[in-house]
């Protein structure tokens, strides 16, 4: 029995219906991926399925004692408390029961912890707890909470909105119900915590059915693909790849049906023209097709319009952009860079990436001259025309109309060397004539993304600056976007936690690995993970050293075999020596970051294991030698 069932469910809100005879089945562990344009109906079909919204006609059936939580993109204005009771709040009375132990610990440790009163309290509160999987639940919350990255006992109302959206995302994790409901629920997570998201999501024991535009995500985690498109539901039981292949192949046959009816309707119309005779039967029944034709076309919607932006390429910088040398700077005791250097030249694409927080908008504002380093210079290039795209819209004036942000007063915008009108260049950015007196205030969070690009893209740039601009867009859009950055000829700065979108479009990564320290890496964010990976499980292997305060006694003579390892080492060490400069020179030959693809991030963890091993046998040649040497000079 299917868990969840729309049959012939029609809903609208006064336009175009979101659903239009929607029909479909929700099985026990499916992980659907709902895909659409903004504003198509997605998140209306999550509430739909959640029991928030009843149909217009059809019918949402349920199985009997069927749970089912949501994340919503919007955050509720009327929650309250810690971050912890918050998330606890999703698992009904066995929640409760885990904000009043952590709040019982918390007052019994506020009074010294003998107070008998909070002591007996916590002791009846730990035997509930024995109950029910209280302790494991316990668990569970605080791994989610803290592999989100979450203050626990921090008010909700403190929160930024991106830490409001990690602890609601974590209140419908640990209620482990029987269908979990997503809506981007990526946005505001750092890739750490994605790449979690996906194994949870892989091995959860509940249904999941999630709206992003991750594709990276949806390859990983989603086994059935259902696109809400015009009203209709297209249901794909396939992984996303195969799913995009079977789409293309049915929007060409609808395209060739359209065309074939409107050819025919044409025909028609003309014949219609030039008069019927009316009492000829078969004319009549022509005049009956006819009607019937015009009915088809009327019936017909449309597909959405298609974002239509233009990257404007402005001069020719120089050949060095920005260079930092040496440059720190940080908030109070909280280091942001600490001795970072870096250049970025000419044509550059650099991807940067770290935790929420880390300081991925200070470095940009830095690299930029916007904030001055506490230590240290970044210089600029010249002819520089920087477009900035900020992560957090404010280049936006919140009470002016859509038109006015863009306008400036006037009616006009100038696009290079042509003048279009306000509302004509508005409708390339998916804005009807309609949309354009709104106040920005009320935009959902897609409408704002592509306002900020139409108000910036007005302007002819050499270096693109783009902090989160993914964020809210639909994949369509998103793949739009990108499609004209990879062709953008100047020098991009893109801060994203998109893998999908970094990869298509940087060469190198600035990653921040702890606080203050940044990592340059070559290639694409796969390149830098394996990377990570790497040093990680070199780590692990190596040996630790021993503690300083215990020296080994000292030896007089090699055994045999160590003198057979000191004989051999220097013809070792040479080899990777001359390995090493090979790997060197390939790095310094301009043509191989032009034919190299993929394998410049290989390459480069090469070199670093070839380094690495250089340095162990250097200082086993050392050890070696300091035994020899004090053997001799004993025996003299």
């Amino acid at each position: 029995m299917a868990l969840v069932s729309l049959q012939d469910v029609c809903l609208a809100f006064g336009g175009a219906p979101l659903l239009d005879h929607a029909t479909m089945q929700i099985e026990r562990g499916e992980r659907i991926c709902l895909l659409g344009r903004n504003g198509c109906g997605k998140t209306t079909l999550l509430k739909l399925i959640h029991g928030d919204l009843l149909p217009d006609q059809g019918a949402v059936a349920r199985s009997p004692g069927l749970t089912s939580a949501r994340l919503d993109q919007e955050i509720p204005s009327d929650i309250a408390g810690t971050v912890l009771e918050v998330v606890t709040s999703g698992l009904g009375a066995r929640g409760q029961l885990l904000a009043d132990y952590r709040r019982t610990g918390a007052m019994l440790a506020e009074s010294g912890g003998t107070d008998p009163q909070w002591l007996a309290r916590l002791d009846r509160l730990s035997q509930a707890l024995d109950v029910d999987r209280g302790w494991e639940i316990h668990r569970r919350v605080e791994d989610i909470v803290a592999r989100l990255g979450l203050p626990a006992d921090h008010a909700f109302a403190s929160l930024s909105t991106g830490q409001r959206r990690r602890t609601l995302l974590a209140r419908a994790l640990v209620a482990e119900p029987d269908v979990l409901l997503l809506d981007e629920p990526t946005n505001h997570l750092d890739i750490d915590s994605i790449a979690w998201l996906e194994d949870f999501l892989t091995t959860t024991r509940s249904t999941v059915i999630l709206v992003t535009h991750d594709r990276a995500l949806v390859r990983k985690v989603a086994d059935r693909i259902i696109e809400l498109d015009r009203g209709r539901l297209i249901d794909g039981r396939c992984g996303y790849d195969t799913f995009l292949e079977r789409k293309e192949q049915e929007m060409a046959a609808e395209r060739e049906r359209d065309g074939r009816l409107d050819r025919r309707l044409a025909i028609e119309e003309a014949w219609l023209r030039r008069g019927v005779k009316a009492r000829r039967t078969r004319d009549e029944g022509r005049v009956k097709a006819l009607l019937r034709m015009r009915q088809q076309r009327l019936a017909r919607r449309e597909q959405a319009g298609r974002l239509n932006l233009t990257i404007q390429s402005g001069g020719r910088t120089g050949t060095l952009v920005m260079e930092a040398e040496r440059i720190a700077f940080s908030f109070g005791e909280r280091p942001v860079v600490t001795d970072f250097s870096c250049q970025v030249l000419r044509g550059d694409r650099v991807g940067i990436v770290g935790a929420n927080g880390c300081g991925k908008t200070t470095l940009l504002r830095l690299l930029l001259g916007e904030l001055q380093p506490q230590r240290g210079q970044v210089r600029l290039g010249t002819n520089l025309e920087v477009i900035y795209f900020d992560q957090l819209r404010q280049q936006l004036d919140e009470e002016k109309s859509v038109f006015d942000n863009v306008a400036d007063g006037n009616d006009t915008v100038l696009v290079g060397s042509r003048r279009q009108h306000v509302i004509g260049y508005l409708q390339k950015f998916l804005f009807p004539p309609e949309r354009a007196q709104v106040k920005v205030r009320v935009l959902s969070g897609g409408e704002r993304c592509r306002l900020l690009l139409a108000k910036l893209l007005i302007h002819p740039a050499n270096v693109l600056v783009l902090d989160e601009p993914t964020n809210d867009l639909d994949l369509e859009t998103l793949e739009f976007l990108e499609e004209q950055l990879a062709d953008f000829p100047g020098t991009l700065l893109l801060v994203s936690h998109d893998r999908t979108f970094l990869n298509n479009l940087v060469t190198s990564v600035l990653a921040f690995e702890a606080p203050g320290t940044v990592s340059e890496t070559i290639g694409g964010v796969d390149d830098w993970l394996r990377q990570r990976q790497r040093e990680k499980e070199v780590r692990e292997t190596r040996p630790a050293a021993p503690p300083l305060v215990r020296r080994r006694a000292p030896r007089h003579r090699l055994g045999f075999n160590e003198e057979r390892e000191l004989a051999g080492l220097p013809e070792r060490i040479e080899g990777l020596e001359n390995e090493k400069a090979q790997v060197m020179a390939s790095l310094a030959d301009p043509d191989f970051y032009r034919t190299a693809g993929s394998d410049i991030g290989r390459v480069n963890a090469w070199l670093m294991e070839l380094e690495e091993a250089l340095t162990r046998l250097y200082e086993r040649w050392q050890e070696l030698e300091e035994i020899k040497s004090g053997g001799a000079a004993g025996a003299g």
